[in-house]
């Protein structure tokens, strides 16, 4: 089985989309520069909505303890992603939260795959995402990976895809990589940050057939 985590949700109709469809996790952004950005507020409202089978994702760069303590005390994560951070301020903030830690992986080269072992006592879980231009946001860009990189890669951790994933991708990613957790993002957008209930409810189907 193949669970989903919809990434960068901001708004009640595509988060009832994602929870309709099947969705394993949801994830909220806690970065201003990204477009999907979403504030306390609103994550207040949205988490309100989501099942208790549902695990709640905060996505954040590099973030500071009063960001993390903002972000739970606003939707009561279940896990924080964290992007850009050292393997010793992963342990940090997982300790410090007290919340499952996913250490995303930025991957364009096989050595950085092997990044990923610097995280084995710092993380939970590890998502490998593609390597995005310098100067531009760390996801959320839409990018995808080689998956061949993956092939008979030792994994420290559990493990989730993501990068460039779409509903006409998903298939082919999943049996390439042998991923049990896919995340998807700009793939189920109609315009950076604008997602697509369509989009999301094709993605989750597209999976649910695997």
């Amino acid at each position: 089985m193949v669970s989903v985590k919809i990434c960068g949700l901001s708004t009640p109709e595509t988060l009832d989309a994602a929870i309709a469809g099947g969705a394993s996790h949801v994830g909220f952004v806690f970065y201003p520069p990204s477009p999907r950005a979403v504030s306390f507020d609103a994550v207040r409202g949205l988490t309100a909505r989501v099942p208790a089978r549902i695990a709640k994702v905060g996505v954040f760069v590099d973030p500071c303890n009063a960001l993390i303590d903002q972000a739970i005390e606003s939707g009561a994560l279940d896990a924080i992603q964290l992007h850009n951070v050292t393997p010793g301020r992963a342990a940090a903030l997982k300790e410090y939260s007290r919340r499952e830690v996913w250490a995303a992986v930025a991957v364009k080269t096989r050595a950085d795959l092997d990044t990923a072992s610097n995280y084995r006592q710092a993380a939970d879980k590890i998502l490998y995402d593609a390597k995005t231009p310098d100067g531009a946001l760390p996801g959320g860009m839409g990018v995808r990976f080689d998956w061949g990189l993956l092939d008979g890669f030792q994994h420290p951790l559990p493990w989730a895809l993501s990068g460039g994933l779409s509903a006409d991708n998903v298939a082919e990613a999943v049996r390439r990589t042998g991923a049990t957790l896919v995340d998807v993002s700009t793939g189920v957008e109609s315009a950076p940050g604008v997602k697509d209930v369509d989009k999301i409810a094709a993605f989750l189907q597209a999976v649910g057939q695997l």
